[in-house]
């Protein structure tokens, strides 16, 4: 079974591919469209609070035909976060949880889970810690709930789930941990709260696959007009399994994004009974 996730920074961009980043986007969709992944996880659609646009709608469709569709759109503030999952198989039940996370967290679409008869596929845009650390306290909180959540789902059946969770675990996830050490992704509490959760009874597979590989990131800033070039990186973009389920994925990989900087999606390929 193969699954990719991305963080497409924008559902609509890539649809109008009005501007040269548009382009490179819908460009990055379409090679993703080619390979007929089974299940295909977004974050960060920015969709309205309504859901997709009839155009919007029928784009999708027409790249991934025979897809089923599900969308989490964020009511609290319209055009802002938001997750969508394509499945190739109609899943048992679809699900958008609420976690008990703090303020308007429940409220930004930010969690869509599958479940199949043998697993549960689930996808998460974890919240930034914002500017300034000013959202470090809820983040945290998020992060505990959200730990909750997901074990909740591996005592039922084993769990795939991915994302952007806006964090670099490691020093080797980023190419300038030095500077970065109170960075917003790159705090002590957030590497932390990663770590309890893999210690909950998950492997991140990318770096289970490459424990050693450096350079090897998934967000590259836009700011910086060289960050692509130079690789200056962050890996915050993950493939986690249950650990009962870590022997049967067999590769996983991060797409060739070109020059287009912020996330490039990544891939799992997985032996298991659907």
């Amino acid at each position: 079974m193969q699954l990719i996730s991305w963080n497409i920074d924008s559902i609509n961009a890539a649809v109008e591919h009005k501007s040269a980043r548009g382009e490179m986007t819908w460009d990055v969709l379409n090679q993703i469209a080619a390979r007929q992944p089974d299940i295909f996880a977004i974050q960060e659609t920015k969709l309205k609070a309504v859901g997709l646009t009839k155009k919007q709608a029928q784009t999708i469709t027409d790249l991934f035909p025979d897809y089923h569709i599900y969308t989490n759109s964020s009511t609290a503030r319209s055009g802002y976060s938001g997750t969508m999952m394509l499945s190739r198989q109609e899943p048992l039940s679809v699900d958008y949880p609420i976690i008990n996370a703090p303020g308007d967290m429940d409220l930004e679409g930010r969690i869509i889970t599958l479940e199949f008869e043998n697993y549960y596929v689930s996808t998460v845009y974890t919240p930034n810690s914002g500017s300034g650390l000013a959202r470090l306290e809820e983040r945290g909180a998020w992060d505990d709930a959200y730990r909750a959540y997901i074990q909740a789902l591996d005592a039922q059946k084993p769990v795939i789930f991915s994302g952007d969770m806006n964090v670099a675990h490691e020093e080797i996830d980023l190419k300038n941990p030095k500077t970065n050490h109170n960075s917003a992704g790159f705090t002590d509490q957030e590497r932390e709260k990663f770590s309890a959760l893999l210690r909950a009874g998950f492997t991140d597979t990318m770096r289970s696959q490459y424990p050693e590989q450096t350079g090897l990131y998934t967000w590259w800033a836009q700011i910086s007009k060289t960050s692509k070039i130079n690789n200056s990186g962050w890996r915050i973009d993950y493939y986690l399994v249950s650990e009962r389920l870590a022997p049967k994925v067999k590769t996983t990989a991060v797409i060739d994004t070109g020059l287009r900087q912020d996330h490039a999606p990544i891939t799992l390929e997985i032996t298991i009974n659907k």
